[in-house]
Parts: C-alpha cells; structure tokens; sequence
C-alpha cells in the first residue's frame, strides 16, 4: 500500500497557480479565493473558507485536508 503525503498550502500565500493544483478548484474558486483574501484580510480559520463564492460546507469538507494557515 502506498500513502501519497500532501504537502499542505498556506491559504494566504497561496498563488493562484498553487491553487489549481488543489483537485476541486477551478479558475473560478481560485479567483475567488485570492479576491476574498484581497478584500478581507487573511483568513484566520480554515472554516472561514465558506464565505467565499462558490465554498460551501462540502467543498470544505474536501478541501480542508489541503490547507493550513
């Protein structure tokens, strides 16, 4: 059996090239994650990612694994 490790991304200093490489984000979300984070200020909990468009409660239940803050 094998186990891929997955290097976790910052959410506030993630590019929006290293965020196309999260599975489940499109351009669309990534845009959108960079915008918040423009017009909000850092996230200050993984959760918080649900006030973005398009992230609701099951795209953070996949997600989450994928950052850190």
């Amino acid at each position: 059996m094998t186990i891929a490790l997955i290097k976790k991304k910052n959410i506030n200093s993630a590019t929006e090239e290293e965020l196309l490489t999260v599975p489940g984000i499109g351009p669309s979300k990534a845009k959108s994650i960079i915008e918040y984070r423009e017009q909000n200020g850092a996230f200050e909990s993984i959760e918080q990612l649900t006030e973005v468009k398009g992230i609701g409660a099951k795209t953070l239940e996949k997600l989450g694994s994928y950052f850190t803050i």
